[in-house]
């Protein structure tokens, strides 16, 4: 018996999120008196998932898994669940896995959860912790089946280092036939991605164009942030709608979360309600992002976030 934890990986290394999944995958798995086995594809280091607890990762080296493909990637995680005789399977938050982990239910007959967000209370029955309502609220979700499938929340657990010496087992599935293709791929490169970002600075119409938008940009360059736009944004074509977030959207679930002439939609509020400290910028003082922010600035944006950029790159540059 086991736990499972499949992490992903963009370009051959892993996401912060990916040692967040191992960490928690380990605390687990001693509730549990079992091991922690980890999934890894085309990982350049798999052995970087031992500092988080991977007793054991299953390594898969193929060129033709370098696209995402739920249904494909599903079946393999069921293939390593029944190889390893996994008890819990554990994923991410992120769109993909969010996307895969209701058919690896499907396909071990298993009982899932998303959003979790602490440890089990208790493993007899098994409780788990997890948010609902748009992240307003929480409820303890018991899973009865043999197998359980849980999505962890993103930033919920944290990085918990605890070295063990690990070992890599190259692990070779079966690949199946999906019916699916890919047309195009379109990746970041060069920039810090939403769903990698500690902090992400947000715009909306009240940059009122996208020749605005260099401000935006400075002060998420600044703080090494993702930048993002609310769902109008993206629709009027000022920016792609990969930044686009909310609960249409990506979610977000950073620690900083700064909406720069967003009013607060209830879709938007409730995709980045995660987000553990969010800061809002707006000339309407009773725009509803206020009653959400954890901290507000009423003003112009075009005054306010050339201020904060040159007293940040100030505090930087006496702290370097």
């Amino acid at each position: 018996m086991s736990v499972l934890v499949y992490t992903e990986s963009s370009e051959g290394k892993f996401k912060k999120a990916a040692y967040e999944v191992t960490s928690y995958g380990k605390k687990v798995a001693e509730q549990l008196g079992t091991n922690l086995v980890v999934l890894a594809i085309n990982s350049d280091d798999p052995a970087a998932l031992y500092a988080y607890g991977a007793e054991k990762v299953l390594n898969i080296a193929n060129d033709s898994l370098n696209t995402f493909n739920a249904k494909v990637y599903a079946d393999i995680i069921k293939q390593a669940a029944e190889k390893e005789q996994a008890q819990v399977v554990i994923v991410e938050s992120s769109s993909n896995s969010l996307y895969l982990a209701p058919i690896v239910a499907v396909n071990l007959n298993a009982g899932y959860t998303n959003n979790v967000v602490t440890l089990p209370s208790s493993t007899a029955p098994f409780v788990v912790k997890r948010k609902a309502f748009s992240n307003k609220a929480f409820n303890n979700t018991e899973i009865h089946s043999d197998i359980k499938v849980l999505s962890l929340a993103k930033n919920s657990f944290g990085l918990v280092e605890n070295n063990v010496s690990g070992s890599t087992e190259d692990f070779s599935p079966l690949i199946i036939e999906s019916g699916l293709t890919s047309e195009s791929v379109e990746r970041t490169t060069g920039k810090v991605t939403i769903a990698d970002a500690d902090i992400v600075v947000s715009g909306g119409r009240g940059l009122k164009g996208p020749e605005n938008w260099g401000i935006v940009e400075e002060l998420a360059e600044v703080l090494g942030a993702a930048t993002a736009c609310s769902k109008p944004v993206s629709d009027l074509g000022w920016r792609p709608h990969s930044e686009h977030v909310g609960q249409t959207g990506k979610p977000v679930a950073s620690n900083l979360y700064i909406a720069i002439g967003i009013s607060g939609a209830i879709q938007h509020l409730a995709g980045v309600n995660s987000s553990k400290v969010k800061v809002v910028i707006n000339t309407d003082p009773e725009a509803p992002f206020f009653k959400a922010a954890d901290y507000g600035i009423v003003g112009d944006a075009f005054e306010v976030v050339p201020k904060l950029i040159e007293k940040l790159k100030e505090f930087k540059a006496n702290n370097s």
